[in-house]
């Protein structure tokens, strides 16, 4: 552990010696069975990346407010586009961000006997005032599975698992990026960023604006500060691994509060998560682990799944109840059966 509230592991111990890869692997194992979340550092994403994207980031939110509404996400059955400031909820909360979602570039799914998830499937929503957004995002995107999928062939060496363990069970990845803005609050206390929450997938990898902190951890029952560190990511687990180690490693609350006002804060979480129909088989952990392994959480509130398109769903769904009133009624009315 550093001085910061989270451990700091270094992405480019993978390509030393033995020695260096299976200190990795160690680190990487503690790290996500004591608090699930961990600084990734040496990951070699270009600095020049990293700065179009903030600019573009911060173009994307400059422009007039009818061109970013003109690809809001309730114009889209997928979930995708731009949603305005408080047009998300996190725990039935408001969240008090700006943000657009971009997901893999597909046609939906027209078939009426597909599982309800596959309506996740389908295009992205791009602004047509700045075109450079979608050239600067897929560039990023092309970086980081690389990166996820490597993690996890450590992950799952470090469990005792062959290395394509999870290669072997995730298919086609459903990604997502999120382009987040947080404006700033005038209020005396903090406000909701967004809420404590767990991520419903695998993993995610955050890039968070230099020198902008806000993002805390729940640790030991407390919430701490994970200020941004420069040139590394902030990488959580997401609820399939918590669920395919049986609560060995653990996904892990987190929120952010909102900055004062005048500030604001960036952020561009990306999500690497399995195909929507994937279902993991629990790992079968060595007995020393096994011994430490905690169970999948329980909370009647958040069912966590083993596949991952009913987790990413769920999630969906109450995280933007007006894009489900609009497209996906039947499901808010089954749910409520």
């Amino acid at each position: 552990m550093s001085e910061l509230s989270l451990p700091v592991l270094d992405f480019s111990q993978l390509d030393g010696d033995a020695a260096d890869v299976a200190r990795f692997r160690d680190e990487l194992r503690a790290a996500t069975h004591d608090v699930g979340f961990f600084y990734l550092t040496g990951t070699g994403i270009p600095a020049g990346l990293e700065d179009r994207l903030h600019r573009v980031a911060r173009e994307f939110f400059d422009l007039p407010e009818a061109d970013k509404l003109a690809i809001e996400n309730v114009n889209s059955p997928h979930f995708r586009g731009y949603t305005r400031v408080g047009g998300e909820l996190t725990q039935g909360r408001v969240d008090w961000r700006e943000q657009i979602d971009i997901g893999p570039e597909r046609s939906a799914v027209d078939d009426p006997d597909a599982p309800d998830y596959a309506r996740l499937i389908g295009p992205n929503l791009w602004p047509a005032a700045q075109p450079e957004l979608r050239e600067v995002t897929d560039a990023w995107v092309a970086h980081l599975p690389e990166v996820a999928r490597r993690l996890l062939r450590a992950w799952a060496e470090a469990l005792g698992a062959p290395a394509t363990y999870f290669d072997d069970h995730f298919g086609e990845p459903q990604t997502l990026l999120k382009i987040v803005r947080y404006p700033g609050k005038d209020d005396p206390t903090p406000q909701q960023g967004v809420g404590a929450h767990k991520d419903s997938g695998a993993l995610t990898l955050l890039w968070v604006e230099p020198g902008k902190g806000g993002l805390q951890v729940e640790r030991d029952g407390e919430w701490v500060d994970a200020p941004p560190v420069p040139g590394a990511f902030v990488v959580n687990i997401g609820e399939l691994l918590e669920y395919a180690t049986d609560g060995y490693l653990i996904a892990t609350n987190h929120r952010v509060v909102s900055p004062r006002y005048p500030d604001d804060r960036i952020s561009v979480p990306f999500f690497f998560n399995p195909a929507l129909d994937a279902r993991f088989p629990l790992i079968d952990l060595p007995a020393e682990l096994a011994a430490e392994a905690r169970g999948v959480t329980k909370d009647p509130s958040n069912p966590i799944h083993g596949v991952h398109g009913e987790n990413a769903l769920k999630s969906r769904l109450r995280a933007h109840p007006d894009v489900a009133e609009r497209w996906h009624a039947d499901l808010l009315a089954a749910a409520h059966r």
